[in-house]
C-alpha cells in the first residue's frame, strides 16, 4: 500500500486535516517547503543513479 492508493477522497481528507491543523495562512509555506524537499530528493536520487550506472573509465 503506497501513496498511489490514497485516492481522491483520502487526498481531500488529508488536505482538510492540514487546513484545520495549520490554518490557511501557513499552508502555502508548507507546500513550498514540501515541494522543495521533493525536488531535492529527486535530484539526489537521479545523481546517485547516474553515478551507479555511468561507465567507468578503464584508463584510470
Amino acid at each position: 500500500m503506497g501513496v498511489q492508493n490514497i485516492g481522491l477522497t483520502g487526498l481531500l481528507v488529508i488536505l482538510l486535516l492540514a487546513l484545520i491543523i495549520f490554518g490557511p495562512n501557513k499552508l502555502p509555506e508548507i507546500g513550498r517547503a514540501f515541494g522543495t524537499t521533493i525536488k531535492e530528493f529527486r535530484k539526489s536520487a537521479q545523481e546517485l543513479t547516474d553515478d551507479v550506472t555511468k561507465p567507468t573509465d578503464p584508463k584510470h
